[in-house]
C-alpha cells in the first residue's frame, strides 16, 4: 500500500490508477475534496496497511506523479502561501479582530485558498472577507475555525517522549480526556507536566489508562494498613508499571514489595505517609482544570 499525508499529517491510503507507478518519496498530485492538493507518497509497511484498511480511511485517487514543471509550480506556491499569509494576518490587526492565524494553504490549482485560524469566541470576520476578496482575486476563499488541538496537529512537532505528536502522526480522532485519568495513572497534577503543546491534557493519557488499570489490579490502595515481611506498614505508594507497592513502616524506613508479598489488615496503624512519588507541585486550585479538560 502506499499512502499519503495531508493535514494534520494524518495517512490516507493512495488510489493509483492501472498502469501507473509510483514509488517511495515521490511527490504526487492528489484529488481531495478541496481540489488538488500536493503530497509526498510512501510505502507503508504491511502491518500498518492491514489496519488502515480495518479503520476504512477513505483513499485519495492520484491524479499524477508530479513533474519537473508542477515542482517549480509548487514552489510559486509556497511562496503565495507566505505572502498570502503576511496579508492576511495584517488585516487581521487592521480589523482588531481577536484570532490567530495558523496556516494558508492553496490549492494545487490556485482555485481556492483556505486560512486555519483559532479564537476564544466566535469571530465576526465579514469585513475581513471582503478585504480578502480585494486581495485573492478569482479564487475561492475560506476561513475555517479549528481548535488548538487542531492547530498543533497543523503545524506539528515532536512531544515530551521525544516523538512527533500523536495527533499528527497515527491518531485519527480526539477522544475526550479528563482529571481523573492523571490521577488513577499517579501523574503529577500540575500543568507542565500533564498537559501537551496545545495546552490540553496529554492524548496518551488516554490510551495508556487501561493498561495502568489492568496493572493495579490486587494492588493495596494508598494509605491502607498492611502486614509485611519485615513487620506491619501503611501503603505509600503504587508503582504500578514495576508491579511493587511502596510501604512506609513505623521506623520510618520506606521498602518496595511485590503485590503477593503484603496483605491487608483491619489494624489502624499509626504512620503518616508523604507519598515521594506524588509530586503535587501545584493544589487544583492553581489549575484551570476546566481548560485542561477542553477538547477544543
Amino acid at each position: 500500500m502506499f499512502a499519503v499525508r495531508l493535514l494534520k499529517n494524518r495517512i490516507s491510503p493512495l488510489s493509483i490508477p492501472e498502469g501507473v507507478t509510483v514509488n517511495h518519496g515521490d511527490m504526487v498530485i492528489v484529488k481531495t475534496e478541496k481540489g488538488e492538493e500536493v503530497a509526498k507518497a510512501f510505502y507503508v509497511h504491511s502491518k500498518i496497511a492491514s489496519l488502515v484498511e480495518k479503520s476504512k480511511t477513505p483513499s485519495v485517487p492520484l491524479v499524477r506523479v508530479m513533474t519537473d514543471e508542477d515542482k517549480a509550480l509548487y514552489k510559486e506556491i509556497e511562496e503565495a502561501e507566505a505572502i498570502g499569509y503576511k496579508d492576511c494576518v495584517r488585516l487581521i490587526k487592521q480589523h482588531n479582530l481577536v484570532m490567530s492565524l495558523i496556516a494558508c494553504k492553496y490549492t494545487f490549482d490556485r482555485k481556492k485558498v483556505t486560512f486555519y485560524y483559532t479564537a476564544p469566541e466566535r469571530v465576526d470576520f465579514r469585513e475581513l472577507l471582503k478585504d480578502l476578496t480585494q486581495v485573492f482575486r478569482r479564487v475561492r476563499i475560506d476561513l475555517k475555525h479549528v481548535g488548538v488541538r487542531d492547530e498543533t496537529a497543523i503545524c506539528s512537532g515532536y512531544g515530551l517522549c521525544g516523538k512527533p505528536f500523536c495527533c499528527c502522526s497515527f491518531k485519527k480522532a480526539f477522544e475526550p480526556i479528563n482529571i481523573k485519568l492523571a490521577r488513577d495513572q499517579g501523574m503529577p497534577i500540575t500543568s507542565g507536566k500533564i498537559s501537551g503543546t496545545c495546552g490540553r491534557l496529554l492524548c496518551c493519557l488516554d490510551y495508556e489508562y487501561k493498561t495502568y488499570i489492568e496493572a493495579a489490579k490486587g494492588m493495596c490502595p494508598v494509605g491502607s494498613s498492611v502486614m509485611t515481611p519485615d513487620g506491619v506498614g501503611r501503603v505509600n505508594a503504587l508503582l504500578v508499571l514495576s508491579g511493587k507497592i511502596s510501604v512506609k513502616h513505623e521506623d520510618g524506613k520506606i521498602k518496595e514489595y511485590t503485590k503477593d508479598e503484603i496483605e491487608m489488615i483491619d489494624t489502624d496503624v499509626n504512620i503518616d505517609i508523604d507519598n515521594p512519588y506524588d509530586y503535587k507541585e501545584e493544589s487544583d486550585e492553581a489549575i484551570d482544570i476546566k481548560k485542561l479538560e477542553d477538547n477544543n
